[in-house]
C-alpha cells in the first residue's frame, strides 16, 4: 500500500516517466509497479527535498576522488572522465537471476568445448555445424594454437556476456566478450558506493553480495597454473597508463594483491617468463592479459608491437606459463561466429539454449545480404571486430548518406559485417536533474572458469543516459548503475 508521500513524489519525479512498447524495468504498466520496486521507491519519497542530488554529488565525488574515470580517444576536451553514475539500482529477483545463471553457464561450457574442438579435432567444421570459412577467416583465429594443449583445456577463463531484455521481459544474449572483458571494477565500485550512500535502503532489500569477485577471480587464476608450480606468481599484464581501462587493471591487481606490469617489466629465457624486481629475476606461471593477441608477442603476433613479450608465446606453448584468457580465444567472440552459438550449443551439450540469441544476418549470403542492404534504415549493422559502439549503423537514427556508406563497406566486405533487428530493450529509471525518467540499458555479468564456473549475482548494468539512445557504452555517452539481485 503506497503512502500519501510516495504518491506525492510520484506525481511529481515521476510526471515525464513515459512508457512505451520497451519492456521496463520498474513499471508493469501505467502506474503498475513491480512489487521489488515498491520499497525503492518508497525510501526515496522519504527523502527530504535536495538530498537526491546531494548524494549524487557524492558519489561522483567519490568516483572522481578515486580516480575512476576512462578514456574517450579523439576528443579535443581532454581524455579522462568520471565514468557518468546513476543513484538509482538496477533490481533483479532471484527467479530471473537463476535463469541467467544457467544460461551463462551453460554458455561458457559450450563455447570452451568449441574453442578447444576448433584447435585440435575440429569434428564440428567436418560434420558441418559451424563453416570451416567462417571461423577461418575471422580475424582472431590463431594457427599457431593448432594442436596446442591448454591447461585444463580453459580455452575462456574470464568473460562479459552482455544481456538485454525483450518486450516481453525475456533476457537474450546480445553478443560476448571473451577477449579481454572490462568494466568489472565499475560493478564494484558502483556496489561499493551505493552501500555508503543508501545503507538502509541497501540492508532492507538482502542484497546477494559481489564484494568477493576478486577473490574468485584469484582462485580462478591459481587454478589453471602449470603443473608442479603450487604455490604460483601470478600477475596482471597491462598495456600501459593510456590504455582506457588502466584504473581496472590497478584496481583488479590491488584487490587480488599481484603485480601490476607492463611488457617492458618481464622477460623471457629457456621458454620461461620472469618479472624483473628489485631482488633479481622472479618466474612468473600465471598472466591475467589485458592485452589483445595482436600486441602481447612480437615474435609471434605484430612485430612492431612495444607493449608485449618478445618470446611469450613460445613459454605458453612449452607450458612454463597459462595465459588468461588464452591465445585465440578470440575467434568465439567474433559477431559473425555469434549467429552459430546456439548450434554449438546443442551440438556439445545437447540441450536447447537456455538464454537465446538476438536475430543475426550473416551478409556472407546473399539472400540475406541483399534483404538487408533492402532495409539499412531499420536494421542495426555492425562490424564483427569493434567494440564499445564503434564500426556501428543504427539504422532507424541514421541518415541516408551514411546507409549508403555503410552499403559500400558491406558490398566491399561481406564477411566484416553482420546485421540485427532494431531492439527496443527494456528501460530502467534514472535520475535525470530532480526527476525519474526511463532509460535503456543493459547487462554485463562476469563468468569465471577454472576449476567450476563462477558467477556473482549482479554485474554491470550500463545505461544509455542520452534520451531515446541505444547505445549504452561509456565512449558513447553511456553510464552505469548498481544491480542488485535479490536473494529470495
Amino acid at each position: 500500500m503506497q503512502s500519501a508521500q510516495t504518491k506525492q513524489f510520484e506525481s511529481k519525479a515521476l510526471k515525464n516517466y513515459l512508457l512505451d512498447h520497451a519492456y521496463d524495468e520498474m513499471f508493469a504498466g501505467p502506474g503498475d509497479l513491480h512489487p521489488h520496486y515498491d520499497p525503492l521507491l518508497e525510501h526515496f519519497s522519504s527523502l527530504p527535498a535536495n538530498e537526491l542530488q546531494r548524494r549524487k554529488q557524492a558519489a561522483d565525488l567519490s568516483f572522481l576522488n578515486q580516480g575512476i574515470t576512462f578514456t574517450v580517444y579523439g576528443r579535443e576536451e581532454g581524455t579522462e572522465k568520471i565514468f557518468p553514475y546513476d543513484l538509482l539500482p538496477r533490481i533483479i529477483t532471484s527467479a530471473e537471476w537463476a535463469t541467467v545463471e544457467r544460461g551463462l553457464t551453460q554458455r561458457i561450457t559450450a563455447l570452451n568445448l568449441f574453442l578447444k574442438d576448433i584447435y585440435n579435432e575440429g569434428r564440428i567444421l567436418d560434420d558441418g555445424i559451424v563453416p570451416r570459412e567462417v571461423v577461418y577467416s575471422c580475424k582472431q583465429f590463431r594457427r599457431q594454437m593448432m594442436g596446442l594443449q591448454v591447461p585444463r583445456n580453459v580455452y575462456i577463463a574470464v568473460c562479459g556476456t552482455d544481456l538485454i531484455r525483450l518486450e516481453n521481459g525475456e533476457f537474450v544474449v546480445l553478443e560476448d566478450n571473451l577477449r579481454v572483458p572490462s568494466g568489472v571494477s565499475y560493478m564494484l565500485t558502483n556496489r561499493r558506493i551505493m552501500k555508503r550512500i543508501f545503507p538502509q535502503l541497501f540492508h532492507h532489500y538482502n542484497v546477494r553480495p559481489i564484494e568477493q569477485y576478486t577473490q574468485l577471480l584469484l582462485g580462478t587464476l591459481r587454478s589453471l597454473a602449470p603443473e608442479g608450480r603450487p604455490e604460483p606468481n601470478i600477475v596482471l599484464l597491462s598495456p600501459g597508463v593510456f590504455n582506457s581501462a588502466y584504473f581496472e587493471h590497478a584496481y583488479l591487481a590491488r584487490q587480488m594483491g599481484i603485480e601490476l606490469v607492463e611488457g617492458r617489466d618481464l622477460v623471457t629465457h629457456d621458454n620461461v617468463v620472469y618479472m624483473r624486481t628489485t631482488n633479481g629475476l622472479r618466474r612468473v606461471d600465471v598472466i591475467y592479459r589485458r592485452v589483445d593477441d595482436d600486441f602481447i608477442d612480437p615474435l609471434a603476433f605484430r612485430g612492431d608491437s612495444i607493449l608485449g613479450v618478445a618470446g611469450l608465446f613460445n613459454a605458453y606453448r612449452a607450458g612454463n606459463v597459462t595465459l588468461a584468457n588464452a591465445f585465440g580465444t578470440g575467434v568465439a567472440d567474433d559477431k559473425a561466429l555469434y549467429a552459430y552459438v546456439p548450434d554449438i550449443i546443442k551440438y556439445y551439450l545437447s540441450e536447447e539454449p537456455v538464454l537465446k540469441n538476438v536475430e543475426t544476418f550473416l551478409l556472407t549470403r546473399k539472400k540475406e545480404r541483399d534483404y538487408v542492404l533492402a532495409n539499412l534504415d531499420k536494421l542495426v549493422v555492425k562490424a564483427v571486430g569493434e567494440s564499445g559502439g564503434y564500426g556501428m549503423l543504427i539504422g532507424p537514427q541514421s541518415s541516408k548518406a551514411e546507409q549508403a556508406e555503410f552499403a559500400e563497406k558491406i558490398k566491399a566486405d561481406p564477411r566484416g559485417y553482420i546485421a540485427q533487428p532494431t531492439i527496443s530493450f527494456s528501460r530502467a529509471p534514472c535520475l535525470i536533474g530532480d526527476e525519474l525518467e526511463p532509460r535503456h540499458v543493459d547487462l554485463r555479468p562476469y563468468v569465471l572458469y577454472g576449476d567450476k564456473v563462477t558467477i556473482v549475482p549482479g554485474g554491470l548494468t550500463r545505461v544509455a543516459l542520452k534520451r531515446g539512445s541505444l547505445v549504452v557504452n561509456s565512449s558513447q555517452g553511456g553510464g552505469s548503475k548498481d544491480t542488485w539481485v535479490l536473494s529470495q
